[in-house]
């Protein structure tokens, strides 16, 4: 919601006024100084959107501001240019609303333009989120990165490496979007007090690192050519899609990192397909890239990659990840009923190389149980269970 600076007015003040952490309405105005507010600058709120309201007889700002539970001036900081003392009736003012409830439905075939059409949403509301691109996909979709948080300690989470495990992308984005509402409300989580959380890390969420791939599983083959057809000659010449887990070039984008690739490369398939070909070479895909030089350029303190099946937590790579991985597997496994398992027969994955290269806690969290893609009937389980992890993972 936007306000306009008036003389005298504070970023403080508008926190007091709107019952509004300081922090959150600082990181919203990145632009603004907050010691030096201009007359007429404008200054977003987060947490809050402007109602239109027609105006009724009998009714005042003042009177609008008693029915709706709001301060006085908050209600003239949002019509700046109407007259209190002479409202007409009809007349059309805006009246702030504070959000108390979810924006986004997780719940639903969740392809590229529903997860973008949700993050502008939210931006909207929480504009304390920062978006970026941190790459392109095959097809050229933008990969986005959203944000949140202002302390030192740098978690990563990502979901839908594989197209068919697409429902980890509602998940994290319905997780993203309950944090924001608990620190605008000012209200827990499972009893848990977020702003700390806020204050203490900063959680990066790449929600859809394969945007290609899940709209191909959600929506069918692309129109553009070659694709439309190459994807159908890899799939058998099958139009059933639910089975495939690699990006629009089929390559399974989790066997792509240099982390005993050639492994990988040696008992899984030569050629493209629906899952398991990891290219001719590591880190091949635009889409591995892009998550390779966020990697790099980040610096996390600790990763955790969300796909789907099977309900367990594998933490350890070839003996190289620090001891607070266990410690951390078994928390995660205390909160969530899933299964820590230290290794599998795997390689090339993001979460091996993470720990490869960092030594640092990284983790695979496989969701729900079944048969990829999971039925949008495990949602709210799947969820619930998944809560504390997404929790835990920023406590600890």
């Amino acid at each position: 919601m936007d306000i306009y600076v008036r003389r005298g007015d504070s970023l403080w003040y508008y926190s007091q006024l709107f019952n509004i952490p300081l922090q959150l309405i600082i990181n919203s105005n990145q632009n603004v100084n907050p010691q030096r507010l201009s007359i007429g600058e404008r200054i977003q709120i987060p947490g809050f959107v402007a109602d239109s309201y027609q105006i009724r007889p009998g009714d005042s700002f003042w009177s609008i501001a008693q029915s709706r539970n709001l301060p006085l001036d908050a209600i003239l900081l949002v019509n700046p240019g109407s007259n209190s003392n002479s409202l007409q009736i009809g007349q059309t003012v805006q009246i702030p609303l504070r959000i108390t409830s979810r924006i986004i439905i997780g719940k639903k075939n969740y392809d590229y333009d529903a997860m973008m059409n949700d993050i502008k949403q939210l931006q909207t509301v929480y504009p304390f989120l920062q978006i970026s691109s941190i790459g392109n996909s095959v097809l050229g979709k933008e990969i986005p990165e959203i944000v949140i948080g202002s302390g030192s300690k740098k978690v990563h989470y990502n979901g839908s490496f594989h197209a068919n495990e697409w429902i980890t992308t509602p998940i994290l984005m319905t997780f993203l979007n309950d944090y924001a509402l608990s620190l605008t409300n000012q209200t827990t989580i499972r009893g848990l007090v977020t702003a700390p959380l806020y204050e203490q890390t900063k959680l990066s969420i790449v929600p859809m690192v394969n945007p290609d791939g899940v709209n191909l599983v959600i929506n069918g083959p692309p129109a553009v050519e070659p694709w439309k057809s190459r994807v159908i000659e890899w799939n058998n010449n099958s139009s059933d899609f639910s089975g495939w887990k690699a990006n629009i070039r089929g390559v399974d984008l989790n066997d792509q990192f240099p982390a005993e690739w050639e492994k990988e490369r040696a008992r899984n398939p030569k050629t493209p397909g629906p899952r398991d070909y990891g290219g001719e070479s590591p880190l091949s895909e635009p889409e591995a890239i892009a998550m390779a030089d966020l990697t790099r350029q980040r610096d996390f303190a600790r990763v955790l990659a969300f796909h789907t099946q099977g309900e367990v937590i594998y933490w350890g790579f070839e003996n190289l990840e620090p001891p607070e991985n266990e410690e951390l597997a078994n928390e995660f496994s205390r909160v969530s009923g899933y299964t820590p398992v230290e290794t599998v027969d795997s390689y090339a994955g993001y979460k091996d190389w993470f720990i490869q290269d960092w030594r640092r806690p990284g983790f695979t969290v496989e969701l729900g149980r079944g048969t990829n893609p999971l039925p949008l009937t495990q949602f709210d389980e799947i969820y619930e269970r998944t809560l504390g992890i997404f929790l835990a993972a920023l406590y600890l």
